[in-house]
């Protein structure tokens, strides 16, 4: 199995369950995390959002006052460059396929259902770190591309390219983003007047 460095990664857990939220906690930490930030609805959420800027959200899509629907869609309709592409990791005692593909709609990057396995966890976080999907902004979607599979039967010039109402984001896999981050700060510490 890939391992990537999970201490690099800072993870905003937000969940109405406490014992959820703990469950999810302690599933990162063994991964190898450190960074997790918790909130306990979506309002909660986009405060720590925007003071803590994660790298990874893990939500809920069932909780009171603002749901991980609402949660994702003010993300992803965010002004900012950089917040808008975070991936965000929903999870759901729903699996009904209605449920599914309004979370993908919202812009959601990957759906789990209740309850999460910890290989299951670790494969999403995985697949949003190495392998991020393009996101597709259009006048009425902006968020990662919500085809997972290539059609054999249909390979026409215009498959998956931007067209007059559509355009393709390609996003640097995470762990990539990360390593550049790191070097970044290597270097500024190493400048004169930066000593420690």
């Amino acid at each position: 199995m890939i391992r990537i460095d999970f201490n690099r990664l800072k993870f905003l857990v937000i969940d109405d369950n406490a014992h959820m939220r703990r469950i999810v906690r302690q599933l990162l930490h063994g991964f190898g995390s450190r960074e997790i930030f918790e909130a306990e609805d979506g309002a909660n959420g986009l405060e720590m959002f925007t003071s803590q800027k994660p790298d990874i959200v893990i939500t809920d899509w069932a909780m009171p006052v603002y749901d991980g629907i609402e949660f994702t869609k003010t993300v992803r309709n965010s002004n900012s460059p950089v917040t808008r592409f975070v991936p965000i990791i929903m999870l759901s005692g729903h699996s009904e396929k209605r449920c599914v593909m309004e979370a993908r709609d919202a812009g959601v990057t990957e759906f789990l259902t209740k309850p999460v396995a910890a290989k299951s966890l670790y494969e999403r976080i995985l697949s949003v770190v190495l392998s991020p999907r393009p996101f597709i902004r259009t006048k009425d979607y902006f968020g990662p591309d919500r085809r997972r599979t290539v059609n054999a039967k249909y390979a026409g010039p215009e498959r998956r390219k931007g067209t007059a109402d559509a355009e393709i984001i390609e996003v640097a896999p995470l762990d990539n983003r990360l390593q550049q981050q790191r070097k970044q700060a290597d270097a500024a510490s190493q400048r004169p007047g930066n000593a420690a």
